[in-house]
């Protein structure tokens, strides 16, 4: 058995926060959002696509953001991401 690739991530968000994902995968990474199916729509969060990296961010009730946990994405400009990340005001290093 071989695994071909990575479908998505699935990172856990706040409820009511779905606007403020929107605003910065889509408005500042560029990322495309995914209709949800119905059933899982209903729970809350959302989902983002860029090529074949699918992104899901679900509402975790109690929700308390990973100290160490990340997704790790592979892209073809650096500088263009974190030139939009500057732009958008948030902290690079």
């Amino acid at each position: 058995m071989a695994f071909a690739r990575l479908h998505h991530v699935q990172l856990a968000m706040p409820a009511g926060q779905e606007q403020q994902a929107r605003d910065f995968f889509v408005g500042v990474l560029g990322l495309t959002e995914v209709d949800k199916p119905p059933v899982l729509a209903a729970r809350g969060g959302v989902w983002f696509r860029a090529g074949d990296v699918e992104l899901h961010l679900g509402v975790e009730d109690e929700f308390r953001p990973a100290r160490k946990g990340h997704p790790g994405i592979l892209v073809t400009d650096l500088d263009e991401v974190v030139q939009r990340l500057v732009d958008s005001g948030q902290d690079v290093r």
